[in-house]
Formats: structure tokens, C-alpha cells, sequence
């Protein structure tokens, strides 16, 4: 028996989504909703090219996901709802999913969005509906993996993610290539990142702390900074059991220089006032200029994702490390982010339907069966490779 999803967003994660589920989702219907028609139009004409032959029903459907009635009318009938809209929005889905009785996972991005999810618990429970925010790359496989490596260890506990989405070659002013929303990228690069340090929890400045790493080809040495809500939920759920846990986006040397220059200069500000009362608003040239002159639509993407947990095992040190470094798919023409942002998101919706996830609003560290997952990365073409350490005893 196969499943029903409803998908709402139908750009670049949408798609992947909705590919990954009808592949290995055990899909039998995909609702795919947009609020514009183009994009919707595109969206399942990319569909029908990746999925060619597929018993799965598509159906597309115009949908504003800050209007209840249309929300909850895409929703009807749904197993599972995936949010591939803007984390705004993940409240206002996730108690139209609560009123529907239909799980709901999102990519989130956004901790305090989260908090808020997760004061519906008791509602999802009455329900019989999980509520799982914040299942995309990072936050998401990251903190699974990090949670995964913490169970199989003991105190003292030190857990560092690093993750970085970048071109396979250093291009253009900033050695980068947009690869997702601009909104989303300024939100990670502005405010303070929550850490634990000394079994505590810290906010710490974004940008700031550029940490050296070195990474296999074609990717080689970079270097990793403090950013926000790679973090979500997870120092809050270990604190007092784990003493580090810290999160870093990864980029080419040089990059974290000239973006800090930029906010320094006020370029990402809404609003800026200058003398003699005129205002410009330069976020949105920003944007425009980020958009257009960092698409460099020939040069390929790859994701890499190092997640290091250090404790102690039987009274010994011991460390785990998992790595992912994903690349550009030539036979789908999906990007490495595109890949492992939606495919652990379909996971977590597929194990949501298949009744492996208990009712409630919770972290995801808390909710998922961690060992399962992890075994079924694979079936999701997400490949982890493990390295294990211990010292021997004398």
C-alpha cells in the first residue's frame, strides 16, 4: 500500500522532494501546490521528467500557504504534509496539519519558528500526528548524525558539525555560488548562533570564529565560520549531558571576510536613511545582485558535511566521525543541494508515514528512531561515510 504527500512548494527542494518520495517513499499520490502558476507549471513538468513511467498520481494544485482555506483544502486526504515554503510559514501549516489529523515535516531554518512548532505537542498528540521541524542538510542531517554519534558514547561529550553547499571551484567576488533562497543565506549569516560550551548554553556572534578545515577533493582547504540555526534544537535537548556542541557553514577562503566587509557597510540592512532624508533600501539590490550575478549556472555544486563526536567509551577515548560529500547528479540534473537538503527530509516523511514516528510536536533528535535512519540514508542515495577511533587500553 503506498502513500498519500502533499508538497508545499513546488521550486527546486519541492521537486526533489516529490522525486525522492514517488523513488523510495512508497508514494501512490504526490500533491504538489505552489502559489504561482509558472512555478507550479515547471514544477511538475520537471517531475514527469525525473519520475518517467511512475504509477504515482500527480496532482497540482494552486495554493497560497498563508491562506488556512486553501491550505487546509491541499491537505484533505494527505498521510504526510512537507513544507518546502519559506520557515514563516511552518506555524500556520502546522496547525492547519494538526487540524487535518496529517503528519508534517518541513526543511525549517529558523529556531524560533521551531520553539513555536513545538508548543503544539500536546495538540499533535490528541491528534495522533507528529510534527517534525528542521529535517532538511542543517539544521537536520547534521544534528541527526551528531545525536546518532552522541548515543554511542559517554561524558565528556564534544560534538562539531561543519556543512557547507559550494561550487566545486572557487567563483566570481566571494568564492561562491547561490545555491538556495538569498533570504535564507543573510538569515544564517545575521545574529547570534546557540552553542553549548562547558555543558552550557552560549550565544555566539555570527562570522566570527574562522576555523581552518581541510576536506576531500575537489574541495580542499576551506575554512568555517559560526552561523545561525545549524544548531536548532539540540543545545537545549543535551544540555548538561554533552559539554560542546557547535555548528559551522563552510566556504572557500576569503568568503566570510568580504561578507562580513558587506554587513559592516550596511549592505544587507531593509532600510537606510542618508543625509537629507533620502532612504534606499540596499537589501534589495542585494538581493538582485546576489541572484543574478552569483547564479554561474555552468559551474556544478557539491555539499560536504563532517559531523565529529568525541567522548569516552568503556573509560577510553573514543571519536566518531561521519562525512558526506555529495556532488552534482549529471543523470537527474539534480544539485548537491537540492539532493541532500529534500532527500533526508523525504525520509523523515516516508518513516512519518509508515507510522515509525510517534505522535507529537518533538525535536527531531528526540523523535526519530536515530540507528534506523541512519541505516536508511542509503536507500535514500545519501551516503555516510563512518570513521571510528578508540585508544587501546595500556
Amino acid at each position: 500500500m503506498g502513500y498519500s504527500y502533499v508538497i508545499f512548494g513546488a521550486g527546486r527542494q519541492g521537486i526533489a522532494l516529490a522525486c525522492d518520495l514517488i523513488r523510495n517513499g512508497q508514494a501512490d499520490r504526490i500533491t504538489l501546490t505552489d502559489c504561482d502558476p509558472d512555478v507550479l507549471r515547471k514544477g511538475l513538468e520537471r517531475l514527469h521528467t525525473l519520475c518517467p513511467g511512475t504509477t504515482c498520481r500527480f496532482v497540482s494544485r494552486l495554493c497560497d500557504a498563508g491562506r488556512p482555506v486553501e491550505v487546509a483544502a491541499a491537505m484533505s486526504g494527505a498521510d504526510v504534509a512537507v513544507s518546502a515554503v519559506p520557515y514563516r510559514f511552518n506555524v500556520a501549516l502546522t496547525d492547519a496539519a494538526i487540524a487535518a489529523g496529517v503528519s508534517l515535516c518541513d526543511l525549517g531554518g529558523n529556531t524560533a519558528v521551531v520553539r513555536a512548532q513545538l508548543e503544539r505537542d500536546g495538540r499533535a498528540r490528541r491528534a495522533g500526528v507528529s510534527i517534525l521541524p528542521d529535517c532538511g542538510l542543517a539544521p537536520g542531517l547534521g544534528n541527526i548524525l551528531a545525536a546518532h554519534g552522541i548515543g554511542q558514547l559517554q561524558p565528556p561529550i564534544d560534538a562539531h558539525i561543519r556543512c557547507g553547499g559550494l561550487p566545486e571551484r572557487p567563483v566570481g567576488p566571494l568564492g561562491y555560488k547561490l545555491l538556495f533562497n538569498f533570504q535564507g543565506l543573510i538569515n544564517e549569516y545575521s545574529g547570534q548562533a546557540e552553542f553549548l560550551r562547558d555543558g552550557e548554553i552560549v550565544h555566539v556572534p555570527t562570522l566570527t570564529e574562522i576555523e581552518q578545515i581541510e576536506l576531500p577533493e575537489p574541495v580542499g582547504r576551506c575554512e568555517a565560520a559560526v552561523t545561525s540555526g545549524g544548531t536548532s534544537t539540540c543545545p537545549a535537548t543535551f544540555r548538561g549531558r554533552v559539554r560542546t556542541y557547535d555548528y559551522k557553514t563552510v566556504r572557500y577562503p576569503g568568503h566570510f571576510a568580504i561578507v562580513r566587509a558587506l554587513f559592516d557597510l550596511g549592505c544587507f540592512e531593509p532600510r537606510v536613511e542618508l543625509p537629507g532624508g533620502r532612504v534606499i533600501e540596499p537589501k534589495a539590490l542585494m538581493r538582485e545582485l546576489f541572484e543574478q550575478r552569483l547564479a554561474f549556472p555552468d559551474v556544478r555544486d557539491v555539499t560536504v558535511l563532517r559531523v565529529t563526536v568525541r567522548g569516552t567509551r568503556a573509560g577510553r577515548p573514543a571519536m566518531l566521525r561521519f562525512d558526506l560529500l555529495d556532488r552534482y547528479d549529471e543523470q537527474t540534473g539534480l544539485t548537491a543541494m537540492e539532493r541532500t537538503t529534500a532527500f533526508p527530509t523525504a525520509l523523515v516523511a516516508c518513516m512519518q508515514a509508515r507510522g515509525l514516528i510517534e505522535p507529537g510536536a518533538r525535536p527531531l533528535e528526540c523523535a526519530l528512531p536515530l540507528e534506523q535512519y541512519v541505516a536508511e540514508l542509503a536507500s535514500h542515495d545519501i551516503r555516510i561515510e563512518t570513521t571510528r577511533e578508540e585508544s587501546r587500553a595500556d
